[in-house]
């Protein structure tokens, strides 16, 4: 993980990963891993059927630096 912001309804994050494996099974892992952690911490949510939606939108930085992305992401967050 490059960089990361959180908003209300939505996460913004910049990964770097091996052109190998498939954007869904990237968001997949993450929602998977993070719904474990956060139902360990909080029992309450065990309740609930899911924790995350199946939805998601993901690009690549093609031409775009680094920089660009992480200034998007850390300007994204302030509004």
């Amino acid at each position: 993980m490059i960089a990361l912001e959180i908003d209300v309804d939505h996460v913004h994050l910049f990964v770097g990963c091996p052109p190998k494996i498939a954007p869904y099974q990237i968001v997949h892992r993450i929602k998977g891993a993070s719904s474990r952690i956060l139902r360990q911490e909080f029992p309450e949510l065990l309740k609930l059927p899911s924790l995350w939606t199946r939805s998601y939108f993901v690009s690549t930085a093609g031409n775009v630096s680094r920089e660009t992305i992480q200034k998007y992401i850390a300007d994204h967050a302030k509004k």
